[in-house]
């Protein structure tokens, strides 16, 4: 039972020796799937703690979260080969996360890189599914989009204190977020950064950076329309920021038309990716899983 952190702590061992981390919200309810929370490529499960505190309470259908830290970030072992962050490596560790915790079908919620590793999942594992939320992330990455990410990634800036970190993200992303409150901005900085030794450091491997900046930026990025059709079986919501240069309108709208169950919501006033916790995404996100419980149990 999560203690009055929300959540409990659940560590175990990838195939080659690292200690990973996930954190589980709520309870086991047989009547309900669990909720599996995959963060983008720098983030990690605080992430999702708003929105899992919010599904796991939920006063009508409480269900269980697991928000995993990847190799390389948040409470998670670094990896001493940085080649080894990969997406298809990510997959695989998930999958002896929720092997090692017995999960063999699952709701998902995929924020950008967490997107992506579903659509290998979805290769590798396609039966773990039932049903799938892609928070600004599909087939096709948009190339400014992955330029903006290079660009501030391979700057970075140490923030001196909190407030200076707000600063900084502020002038990199405010432009594209004017809907985030205050609070929405400190909730964003708390959970990108950990305290060590009185500095305020970014909760992931650089060397993380580094993989990311040696991918070749003139060379297209593979399309995964392939990967994103095996699961037209399966209920899937995408949600996108309206000034998102991740994820194009004309991506969600070709994924609607090879998907014809999708449900699109659209945040305004957020870029890539929207902050899940924010306005009426928890209901909205709560309706869906629950329509997806009904259809599953009705078919």
């Amino acid at each position: 039972m999560a203690d009055d952190k929300g959540f409990d702590d659940f560590f175990y061992e990838s195939r080659d020796g690292l200690r990973l981390h996930a954190r589980i919200y709520g309870s086991q309810d047989d009547r309900r799937l669990p909720v599996v929370c995959l963060p983008g490529l720098t983030r990690n499960a605080r992430d999702f703690h708003e929105l899992a505190l919010f599904l796991s309470r939920h006063p009508t259908v409480p269900r269980s979260v697991i928000a995993f830290d990847y190799r390389g970030r948040g409470a998670s072992d670094y990896d001493p080969d940085p080649k080894n962050y990969t997406i298809a490596i990510e997959a695989e560790d998930v999958l002896t996360g929720l092997s090692a915790l017995g999960i063999a079908k699952a709701d998902f919620i995929g924020t950008s890189r967490g997107g992506l590793i579903i659509h290998v999942l979805a290769t590798a594992q396609p039966t773990l599914f039932s049903a799938i939320v892609l928070n600004d992330i599909g087939p096709v990455l948009g190339t400014q989009g992955l330029a903006h990410i290079r660009s501030y990634l391979e700057s970075p800036r140490t923030p001196s204190d909190f407030a200076d970190a707000v600063a900084i993200h502020q002038a990199i992303h405010a432009a594209a977020f004017p809907a985030l409150s205050s609070a929405d901005w400190d909730r964003m900085i708390a959970a990108m950064y950990r305290e060590e030794n009185g500095r305020l450091l970014a909760d992931f491997d650089p060397a993380l950076v580094g993989t990311f900046a040696a991918s070749e930026p003139d060379q297209p990025v593979p399309e995964l329309w392939e990967q994103f059709e095996r699961l037209s079986a399966v209920p899937l919501m995408v949600i996108r920021g309206q000034n998102s240069l991740l994820l194009l309108a004309e991506t969600v709208e070709e994924m609607s038309r090879r998907h014809p169950r999708l449900e699109v919501i659209a945040v305004p006033g957020q870029g890539h990716p929207p902050i899940l916790e924010t306005g009426d995404l928890p209901d909205l996100i709560a309706q869906f899983l629950a329509r997806a419980d009904a259809n599953s149990a009705s078919s």
